[in-house]
Formats: C-alpha cells, structure tokens, sequence
C-alpha cells in the first residue's frame, strides 16, 4: 500500500518539535535501531519512552498502519522575514540564466555541485526546476541530455526498485518552488551587498 508521505519544512525543527508532544521515528542499520534523520510520530506508537524512540523501524511501522511525517530543516526560511515576504519571493519570477553559473548554483540547496546537469538541461520553469531536481537521483538521471519532450513524458513514471532513489512529484515541485525563493532571497541579498559573489 503507497501511503502519503508529508515532509514538513522549517527554519529550526526543533522550535516546531516543542510544541507538541511527539516520538522519534527510527530506521534499522546493522548495528539495530537508530534515529531518523526527520521522522516523528504525534500519536502513540510502541516507543523506548527514556529515548522518545520508536521500537519499530520507519518501513515497517508503515506497514502496520502508524503514519510518520518528516520535519525538515531547511536553511533557505533562516532568511524570510515573514508570510508576506515569502509569498513575494514565491511569486518573482527567478532568473533562470543564474543556474547556468556553479558561484551562484553552488550557494542552492539540492543543486549545490549540479552545475552540468543544469547547463544541459537549462530549465526555465518551476515545472522544468523540478524535473531537473528528479534527474539528479539514480533513477532517473538516464533521462540527462534527453529534449524536454522526452523528459516530461517520462519523468514521473514510477521507476522499478533496482533503478534506485528517485524523488516523487510532489517532493520534486516542493523543492523546485523552495528553490525559486532561494534564488529570490539570495538575489535580494546580492542587490543589498548583504552577499558577495
């Protein structure tokens, strides 16, 4: 069963998680059971109640039916000052022609060292940002180099297992639209000799 998978963003995670109460979700290495980089549950779930640490590994406590979400910290909120100017970096259309410069993509988050993927492919929507953003993952960098025709009717197929990680649609045109109000903010910041580069 394909259940939802809901990432949250945050400036600081932390200053969310003490709001409410919540159990750590935790995933299976060899050594046993270790924290999740993100995922919390806000209902009871078996737990270590001395660790706040799910006893069930992430995967299979999905199959019993518990529900995670993945609160996330992202660094790009560190420079919003409030609603009204991120829906104003939402909706400035970034220039495009800068993720085609490593000095500026380098400062991106998740396009941080793609600079070839990105001068091969040079998107110039939201829509093409987060198709880029999939092709960088295994399994669909077999579509880098490919016209956007080809990109587009393929991108969101979901891939077989063995051709490795790949990001949803959803996660794809999230991160896309984070980036564009990175860019803004980072432009921002270059206009008011805030940032240099």
């Amino acid at each position: 069963m394909n259940r939802p998978d809901i990432d949250i963003d945050f400036a600081d995670r932390k200053l969310a998680l003490a709001q409410f109460k919540h159990i750590i979700a935790s995933r299976t290495t060899d050594t046993g059971l270790v924290v999740h980089n993100s995922g919390v549950y806000v209902h009871q779930i078996p737990h270590d109640p001395l660790a706040n640490l799910s006893t069930i590994d992430y995967k299979d406590a999905e199959d019993r039916g518990y529900f995670k979400l993945d609160f996330l910290n992202v660094h790009v909120y560190n420079g919003v000052k409030d609603n009204d100017h991120l829906l104003k970096l939402m909706e400035i259309e970034p220039i495009w022609e800068l993720l085609l410069q490593d000095d500026f993509t380098n400062l991106l988050f998740h396009l941080n060292g793609h600079g070839d993927i990105l001068r091969q492919t040079q998107p110039t929507s939201v829509v093409q940002l987060a198709a880029v953003l999939s092709m960088i993952r295994p399994a669909k960098r077999y579509l880098i180099g490919k016209d956007w025709n080809t990109v587009m009717n393929e991108i969101w197929n979901e891939p077989i297992v063995s051709q490795g990680y790949f990001f949803k649609r959803s996660h794809s045109h999230s991160y896309a639209m984070a980036i564009v109000v990175h860019m803004n903010l980072l432009c921002e910041q270059i206009e008011s000799g805030v940032l240099k580069i």
